[in-house]
């Protein structure tokens, strides 16, 4: 019988990918600090700790080809015209009803395909967007519209405050296309796309932090948080040991930089290995999730409850379950006509009662947009009309 030596063993993709596999369980179990043999130092990771102190682990040394075919493009993307495909148009219009005399609020201007057809139908539109390129792209274009288009640069949490600086205390309706445009993945220079070659930007609007500053200072404590809580990375653990590692020897400072990292050695699929971190970091940098908590009781409170089409509509887009969760909680809990308890001798009526639910307050894109506009597949719009 012949033996492998033991430098070739723990070299050996047989190894690499035992090691992959059940990293997590044998750095953590019992939060003992373990050691993986090897015949030179080893990764060392304990569990209560936010430090890893290790030299390279071999198998990353080896990048996906995906992963290593972008690095080799050399320089980045030529810039872009503004290009969005706005979703949903039409179901959005058919709910938000806009004509003359009525004022929507879109919250997340983007390009202004779905503010073009408000303002189309007649409507005032107040168009809020924090990224300063959408903004003034979606200005120039809609300008045609004179005084009924009104752009401001800015946040839709705050909406309330931006219509109170200009007079405009409520609106009939109000739309939110959550997530990241087209513009953005596609633009290299914005940092959002682990397929193209950038740096490792990923705000939005003007933002202090970017995710360069996660990536490079973040303990692994944070990493895994914002990993496992906004990428849903089943590998969360592996992903961010091997990012402390990396980082330990060198910057991370470019889009491909990062994708290589964390694709290094993973097995090819029909969705990328650094999907999930790239979405996790985007949402972290420009505190999506914390930001629409918030925003929803403030722009419930600037809805009009009896307009041109009765009470004000409330329009949400989102992308994928982080999104939509606390959105439909949110309606569900201010839509229920009565609260419940099994300590209670009867049903009482719901005091934080503000809307209501049209039959088909649920609605996902056509599979014929979907084959035109395959970013489409994911959305979901929710609906909500004040009582």
């Amino acid at each position: 019988m012949s033996f492998i030596p033991l430098p070739r063993l723990f070299q050996s993709s047989l190894f690499q990918k035992m090691e992959r596999e059940m990293s997590p369980f044998l750095w953590c179990h019992g939060r003992k600090s373990l050691s993986l043999p090897s015949h030179k130092p080893s990764p060392s990771f304990d569990c209560t700790s936010d430090r890893v102190f290790s030299l390279r682990a071999p198998f990353q040394k080896k990048a996906v080809p995906m992963a290593k075919k972008k690095e080799t493009q050399g320089k980045m993307d030529e810039h872009k015209p503004f290009v969005h495909k706005s979703v949903l148009a039409k179901e959005v219009v058919d709910f938000l009803q806009p004509k003359p005399g009525m004022t929507i609020l879109d919250g997340t201007l983007g390009g202004g395909g779905h503010t073009e057809l408000f303002l189309k139908a007649g409507a005032t539109v107040i168009g809020l967007d924090r990224d300063p390129e959408a903004l003034a792209f979606a200005s120039e274009r809609l300008k045609i519209y004179g005084d009924r288009f009104i752009p401001k640069e800015g946040n839709y949490v705050d909406a309330d405050k931006y219509l109170s600086a200009i007079g405009i205390p409520r609106v009939d309706g109000i739309l939110l296309d959550l997530g990241v445009s087209s513009y953005q993945l596609d633009t290299a220079e914005r940092g959002f796309s682990f397929q193209k070659e950038g740096p490792l930007d990923m705000r939005m609007g003007n933002s202090s932090t970017t995710a360069a500053d996660i990536i490079n200072s973040a303990p692994l404590s944070e990493l895994l948080s914002i990993f496992r809580n906004y990428g849903d990375e089943p590998r969360a653990m592996m992903m961010a040991t091997r990012i402390i590692r990396e980082r330990q020897h060198q910057v991370i400072t470019t889009t491909t930089q990062l994708s290589s990292i964390v694709a290094a050695g993973m097995p090819l699929g029909p969705r990328h290995p650094a999907t999930r971190i790239f979405q996790a970091l985007r949402i972290a940098v420009n505190e999506e999730i914390s930001q629409l908590e918030e925003a929803l009781p403030r722009l419930s409170n600037i809805l009009e409850p009896k307009g041109l089409i009765g009470g004000g509509r409330l329009a949400i887009i989102t992308f994928h379950s982080l999104e939509d969760r606390p959105v439909k909680r949110f309606f569900r809990k201010h839509a229920a006509v009565e609260l419940d308890d099994p300590t209670w001798a009867a049903p009482r009526p719901n005091p934080d009662r503000i809307f209501t639910l049209p039959k088909n307050w649920s609605l996902e894109a056509s599979p014929e947009e979907i084959s035109k506009n395959p970013r489409a597949r994911s959305a979901r719009l929710r609906m909500a009309e004040h009582l």
